[in-house]
């Protein structure tokens, strides 16, 4: 019995020992990803635990939370601003992905072609999408201006009279949705990158066997692009169910809360109202529509 006791104690200190041995080799790893586990927990997980259980209070920010279960989510109900901004961004989205794939592809498919000054024009197209958001908006609204903007002068030579972009109910969404076409540089390149990731055998092979360029594109270019046209559509999705910027600062929401987006209501409601409890609420609701929109592309990706 002594024999045995022995023996497990013996096994015990050894497995502490190879514990402490493989925690000494590996504490240098654990102190590099510290930083990162410190802003992950306290930026990140914290906020997206407490933000869950705000969405349940009544809370002023000077006050304490008050629970007050679902009734921030039934209030959204009767909110007719929480359905207008839901309209206009889903309207945003339906409108923007597809023109915004479109163009990418087409711009991503002209520059992967052999021609002079190609390393400038992928330049000169990826440039719209590192500027600065307000910078961005600014020079738009400019270029929108019904009196003396570039688009209206245009639409002036042959003899189209040009609206009011950004003061009219009915142009407002359409400008911000003609300005968010500017900046597809970053899909571009993902683009750029998958086209060069296609085995050029491919295509001599198509070639010997008299394939046309469309046909190459349809039976080739498109099928092995696939990956990357699923990656850009689900963050194309995402990112326009997160507008914001262009709206804040070229219309403020307006006219009539024509570009009311669903982030700028909810900023409104967070920071001009202090409805600390109702803007969570509209968070997650606008999360669990990101997920569930994610969760669709992946079944029919399958097809």
């Amino acid at each position: 019995m002594t024999n045995q006791m022995t023996f497990e104690q013996i096994s015990r200190q050894q497995a502490v020992g190879r514990r402490v041995r493989a925690f000494r080799r590996n504490v240098g790893g654990y102190l590099f990803i510290l930083p990162w586990l410190l802003g992950f927990f306290g930026f990140t997980a914290y906020p997206f635990v407490r933000s869950m259980y705000l969405s349940f209070t009544e809370y002023q920010l000077l006050v304490e939370p008050k629970w007050v279960g679902l009734e921030n989510y039934l209030d959204l109900l009767h909110d007719e601003l929480f359905w207008k901004s839901l309209y206009n961004t889903l309207y945003y989205v339906v409108f923007h992905v597809p023109g915004i794939i479109i163009q990418s592809l087409l711009v991503a498919l002209l520059l992967n072609q052999k021609i002079r000054f190609r390393a400038l024009a992928r330049t000169c197209f990826y440039l719209p999408s590192v500027t600065s958001g307000v910078a961005s908006a600014i020079i738009w609204i400019w270029i929108l201006s019904p009196e003396i903007g570039i688009v209206n002068s245009v639409l002036g030579i042959f003899g189209i009279p040009g609206p009011d972009w950004l003061g009219d109910p009915k142009w407002a969404k359409p400008a911000l949705l003609l300005m968010a076409q500017w900046g597809f540089g970053n899909t571009m390149v993902l683009y750029l990158a998958g086209l060069q990731g296609i085995p050029e055998v491919f295509y001599e092979a198509a070639k010997i066997d008299g394939a046309n360029s469309w046909q190459r594109m349809i039976h080739i270019t498109l099928p092995l692009l696939t990956p990357t046209i699923f990656l850009t559509v689900i963050m194309s999705i995402i990112g326009s169910f997160q507008v914001f910027t262009s709206a804040m600062v070229m219309t403020e929401g307006g006219p009539a809360n024509a570009t009311l987006f669903y982030l700028l209501y909810l900023y409104r409601q967070a920071f001009y109202y202090r409805h600390m409890g109702y803007a969570p609420a509209l968070a997650w609701v606008l999360f669990f529509i990101m997920l569930a929109t994610t969760l669709a592309q992946f079944q029919l990706s399958r097809k």
